[in-house]
């Protein structure tokens, strides 16, 4: 007969083996309510798109990162910074692990394979279009459209970056070059900031006409009524393509679906904390919330690439003919491989 302690010994030995051939799931199962995150990520870095400086940027999506925080059960901290270009690189150095894009950044990111597409802002019949804007003084010498497109040699310039779609890709493309110039080389001077720091350009004097876009044009007007009432809009793009939010392309799928519930969820809710999630959504011009979305979402961006790349190489001087050509044809394989790749995401 086995004495006591070596009965013990194997029982637990058995028990061992036993617990090792569970499944994983059977082994370590939490509750519903409890709050799993793969082991490998840790904090959240959300990247913050420069409104008018980098506080106020970090300040307006300081409440729904900390919403955010709790859902996911970890850290999520503001990756602020003053430039569209400083967020690209940022960006090629993987220290941002989702963020809120321009169409064109996101595009970037998207064919560099380091980000996806999984929302963007919800639109309303009810909600004016966002759309880009031309802004002068209504006192100034420049007071019309006319004004800016027969002399542009005369006037003082303040744009986004070229990396923003109201600030500079949509007045380029559907403005300017359509009238022959170019916003980089035709004004007599020009100014590169966000679009309060142009509008503030010439509602200051320091520029003559400036890029904007209506919604933040508003932001604007709230921050800075004695200034805005300065200002008038003579010009209105088109719709431009929205903005949609990234994350990294290497988070584990589950982890990126539960980002996307958070998003698409957001606000959606009754109660009061459903009613402070809206309160958030408004100051940050998405008070319809965000819907579901996914690479295929660029297709406009890439097509408003496309047409400005057309465009700039019609107008541009040429050694000869065949070299326009080779410029065209590039041009034509890098939309069409953009084409495929985000159409791959929809499949």
């Amino acid at each position: 007969m086995m004495k006591p302690s070596w009965m013990v010994v194997v029982l637990l030995a058995c028990a061992a083996l036993l617990a090792g051939s569970l499944p994983a799931a059977a082994q370590g199962a939490a509750a519903p309510h409890e709050k799993t995150v793969p082991p490998t990520i840790k904090a959240v870095r959300f990247g913050v798109l420069p409104l008018g400086g980098a506080v106020e940027s970090r300040a307006l999506w300081t409440p729904l990162m900390a919403d955010m925080s709790r859902s996911l059960g970890i850290p999520v901290s503001a990756y602020s910074v003053p430039t569209y270009e400083e967020l690209d690189r940022a960006i090629g150095r993987d220290e941002i692990d989702m963020a809120f894009l321009s169409a064109k950044m996101a595009l970037d990111a998207v064919m560099q394979r380091r980000m996806k597409v999984v929302a963007q802002i919800a639109r309303h019949p009810s909600v004016p279009e966002h759309r880009a804007v031309l802004l002068v003084r209504k006192d100034g010498p420049l007071n019309t459209l006319e004004g800016v497109l027969t002399q542009p040699e005369r006037w003082r310039l303040a744009r986004g970056d070229s990396r923003s779609v109201t600030g500079f890709i949509v007045p380029q493309s559907q403005l300017f070059l359509p009238h022959n110039i170019e916003m980089e080389t035709r004004f007599r001077s020009e100014f590169v900031g966000t679009h309060q720091a142009t509008a503030l350009a010439v509602a200051n004097g320091d520029a003559d006409v400036a890029t904007n876009n209506t919604t933040d044009f508003e932001r604007f007007r709230q921050q800075f009524p004695v200034e805005a009432e300065r200002l008038q809009v003579v010009w209105q793009s088109e719709q431009p393509p929205g903005a949609p939010m990234v994350v990294r392309r290497d988070f584990p799928p589950e982890f990126q679906a539960r980002l996307q519930s958070f998003l698409t969820g957001y606000g959606r809710g009754k109660g009061a904390r459903a009613d402070a999630e809206r309160e958030v959504l408004k100051t940050l011009r998405a008070a319809y919330g965000y819907v579901a979305a996914d690479d295929s979402a660029l297709l406009p961006q890439a097509r408003l690439d496309y047409q400005l790349g057309r465009q700039r190489a019609m107008s541009a001087s040429w050694v000869n003919e065949a070299a326009r050509e080779q410029r065209l044809q590039r041009i034509e394989k890098a939309y069409a491989e953009q084409v495929e790749t985000l159409r791959a995401a929809a499949r």
